[in-house]
Formats: C-alpha cells, sequence, structure tokens
C-alpha cells in the first residue's frame, strides 16, 4: 500500500523514534517536496528536537505532484506541505493520507481520502502488539515536542489502545 504523507506524522513519529510504524504499515510513503523542506527546516524546534532528514527514512520516495494550480488553490487555505500532500495523495489514488492538523484532516476526507494520524498509528501498533504502551508517546508529543492532541481525541486514543 502506498500513502502519502504530510509533515507533522513524519516529524512526531522521528521524534518517538517509531518511523519503524510507517514501514510495518505501508509498503512505500510518498512524500512532497514541501514536505521535504518542513522537514529539513522546521518552522520551529522543541527540545531534544532536529530537523529530520529523509537519510533517515529510507522507505521514503520524493515525488511532487503534477497539478500545480490545485496545489496552488489549497495553499489558500493550508500550508504548502499539506496542500502538495492532499494533491499527491489525489494524483496517486491513495485510499489514505498521513495528515495530523484538523483543517487537512477535514480536507483530506472531503476529497474522499482518509487521514491518518500519529496518534492513530500508535494505537494501531500496539493493537497488533508492536507497542506495549501508548501513553508515554503521547505524553512525549504532548510535553516535549508540544504536539497538540486535543482532549477527545486523546481520550478516545488511550480507550482504544486499552490503557
Amino acid at each position: 500500500m502506498i500513502v502519502v504523507s504530510d509533515t507533522s506524522p513524519i516529524r512526531a513519529l522521528s521524534f518517538i523514534e517509531q518511523l519503524s510504524i510507517l514501514e510495518k504499515l505501508f509498503g512505500a510513503v510518498v512524500i512532497p517536496p514541501a514536505v521535504v523542506d518542513e522537514l529539513a527546516h522546521p518552522a520551529r524546534l522543541a527540545i531534544d528536537d532536529s530537523p529530520v532528514m529523509l537519510a533517515q527514512f529510507p522507505l521514503s520516495e520524493v515525488r511532487a505532484p503534477v497539478d500545480a494550480s490545485r496545489v496552488d488553490q489549497l495553499a489558500q487555505i493550508l500550508d504548502r506541505g499539506e496542500s502538495e500532500a492532499i494533491v499527491l495523495a489525489e494524483e496517486l489514488r491513495c485510499s489514505a493520507i498521513l495528515v495530523d492538523e484538523a483543517a487537512g484532516r477535514r480536507i483530506a476526507l472531503r476529497k474522499g481520502l482518509v487521514p491518518l494520524g500519529s496518534a492513530g498509528m500508535l494505537q494501531r501498533q500496539k493493537k497488533v502488539g508492536f507497542l506495549r504502551e501508548v501513553r508515554p508517546l503521547l505524553d512525549r508529543l504532548n510535553d516535549d515536542l508540544g504536539f497538540f492532541i486535543g482532549h477527545t481525541p486523546h481520550r478516545q486514543i488511550l480507550e482504544l489502545a486499552g490503557e
């Protein structure tokens, strides 16, 4: 299964040393150029955070979306990485897209894509036995990376994980 990723899931999973989750869940992860740039040059870095270089992530393939005008249209309401990721996912006829931000998830849903977030991927990994606990990883994302997970989604993920 091929999936396209926005910046946030790769950055979050890299921060908690769980990029291998993507290898277990997907055959290949396609990353648009704007996401590569956002990973290498983040707007801000948390303590103990560092830029993510694709050399750390061998399953990835960089590919640009073909329809630049659709990217420009989406970029009026989303950031460039999300815009490129959504258009590329549509062009590749992916069923899912890796995206965490609420606005990007809403637009992905409207376009018929299934948005998969970092927290949900952690929960799935626990369900199949690849993780012992989700809570410490979610706490680290929230407390150390400043990764916002709303109270309701946080509670739901932990309930689904049996924690």
